[in-house]
């Protein structure tokens, strides 16, 4: 089995972080449409409170009951909200990082690379240089 490179090990935790941080934003934007039709059933309960139609008086309690509770789940999701964009945010800071460092081993393994390369030509210039005292026979 060859050798696995430094820069390909953290290209797969890239791809790895990355997709993580594609989670937390789904989280987030599903967290942000429900806060969003929190928001609109609180307008349509404010809107039957404040009616002047007698149907909705009989119900005004049950309205301000309703209401409530819906306050009260908007604050959750906004906490969870605030939860999961840090959560976003942290996920993207090590995908970045990891990124960087990825690059960063990949500049190192290719400048290796290079110093190999001109080694080897080295080795091989010596190579066929021979000493003069090689080209003397003796007999």
């Amino acid at each position: 089995m060859a050798k696995d490179r430094k820069s390909d090990k953290l290209k797969r935790l890239v791809s790895v972080q990355r997709h993580l941080e594609k989670v937390a934003e789904t989280e987030l934007a599903s967290t942000v449409r429900q806060r969003q039709e929190v928001g609109n059933s609180m307008g349509v309960v404010m809107d039957a409170i404040s009616s002047l139609n007698e149907l909705h008086r009989p119900f005004a309690r049950n309205y301000a009951e309703r209401f409530s509770r819906l306050m009260f789940r908007d604050q959750q999701l906004s906490n969870l909200q605030r939860t999961h964009e840090a959560q976003m945010l942290k996920e993207r800071t090590k995908g970045d990082r990891l990124e960087d460092r990825m690059k960063e081993a990949r500049g190192l393994e290719e400048r290796a690379e290079e110093d190999e390369a001109v080694y080897d030509l080295l080795d091989m210039t010596m190579a066929n240089t021979t000493p003069a005292s090689s080209k003397v026979r003796t007999s």
